[in-house]
């Protein structure tokens, strides 16, 4: 302990598609013309920036998803969302079938998605999930 589980996928994914898309928008600067170049406002050069910007926070908030257990409890990472739960709070970690990623079943009756562990990582995401279960049954009692 500490034990953290993040996504493999989805932290691949956004380092390749966030080096694709500030790649593609800095070639397609590159090669425009001069006069082209000297007809775009700066309205239009802060609204590009604002999408790349975006696309490349959102595809950092996927890439930073985690879940770390203590021997305190869990801190969920979802996004730019950090949760801290007791184990006491945890009832059961749960992910059926082809479900994107597990959920916490919380004591007062509540889930919350645990996105540090992904579906799409096939049989590391289902591993995880038993790692994680076992861990929640060590500290429950």
């Amino acid at each position: 302990m500490p034990k953290t589980w993040r996504p493999f996928g989805p932290r691949i994914a956004a380092v390749v598609f966030g080096t694709v898309l500030v790649g593609a928008f800095a070639w397609l600067w590159l090669s425009f013309d001069q006069q082209t170049k000297d007809t775009v406002g700066i309205l239009q050069k802060l609204t590009v920036f604002a999408i790349v910007g975006t696309g490349v926070a959102l595809l950092y908030a996927m890439a930073r998803s985690r879940v770390t257990a203590d021997d305190e409890g869990l801190t969920l990472v979802n996004g730019y969302r950090r949760r801290r739960y007791e184990w006491a709070e945890v009832v059961l970690v749960r992910m059926p079938l082809g479900a994107p990623w597990p959920t916490l079943d919380l004591a007062d009756g509540t889930s919350v998605s645990v996105l540090g562990i992904h579906g799409s990582d096939g049989a590391r995401a289902r591993t995880s999930v038993r790692e994680l279960k076992a861990v929640l049954a060590a500290h429950s009692g």
